[in-house]
């Protein structure tokens, strides 16, 4: 009698979704979703996967991935389909009009910023720390953290920009605080052509009072990885959404 052989067992394709690394959990899963979303793994009109399956995939709690998730739809990448059918659906199309992306030549230009803007923040952020600060810098730093966060929408970027550029002037190095101010005007630029703000300004706050208070307790080591962790979710944000 002749051997039948097993029947093959069809591979299921391997998750584009991979887990996130701690810090920035927002930002990264903005990332992450919209690289699986751009590089065509999850195509327009397809469904992501399940909430609490995605949660499991990105290792982020289902509050997270609900905020990233607002954002994109907010930005026109994805939407929210109710029913028995219902779900969240890729939107993107790459060719349309209006997208803000950044064009070949300008990605290169894109990782030079960031690149740059690392070693100039997180060296102002270290020896802020490092320095014996007088209470009226200490009044400063306190009262610009407030003023970021209460700032309305519209000029957020300003109080934002004036608190990075004040930890840059408490490092007390005025050639480091040129170089931070030059960095910030180039990053604003990009900044102001994400399609979604509203969201990461949230995290932003609550990273800056993570810098601030390394910075007010004369911690160095936990400035520079303040200030690494707020950048690192900022980069995650423009790779995300222009590259």
């Amino acid at each position: 009698m002749a051997k039948t052989r097993p029947a093959e067992v069809a591979e299921e394709p391997a998750s584009p979704f991979r887990p996130v690394q701690a810090g920035g959990a927002f930002e990264k899963t903005v990332e992450q979703v919209l690289h699986a979303i751009k590089s065509g793994a999850v195509p327009a009109g397809q469904r992501l996967p399940p909430e609490r399956d995605l949660a499991l995939q990105l290792n982020v709690s289902r509050v997270t991935l609900r905020e990233a998730i607002r954002a994109l739809a907010e930005a026109g990448y994805v939407e929210a389909r109710r029913g028995r059918a219902g779900g969240t659906f890729v939107t993107y199309n790459p060719g349309q009009p209006g997208r803000a992306r950044l064009r070949r030549s300008d990605v290169g230009r894109l990782e030079d910023i960031l690149a740059f803007r690392r070693v100039v923040e997180v060296g102002a952020a270290t020896l802020a720390a490092g320095r014996v600060l007088q209470q009226s810098e200490r009044h400063l730093l306190a009262d610009a953290v407030r003023d970021a966060e209460a700032a309305p929408f519209d000029e957020y970027r300003h109080a934002d920009s004036q608190l990075h550029l004040l930890i840059a002037e408490l490092s007390g190095s005025p050639m480091l605080t040129r170089a931070v101010s030059d960095v910030r005007m180039r990053t604003n630029d990009l900044l102001d052509a994400l399609p979604t703000r509203q969201r990461p300004v949230i995290h932003s706050n609550t990273q800056h009072k993570d810098v601030a208070a390394a910075i007010l307790a004369g911690e160095p080591a936990a400035a520079a990885r303040a200030m690494e962790a707020h950048l690192e979710a900022t980069a995650a944000l423009l790779r995300g959404f222009l590259a």
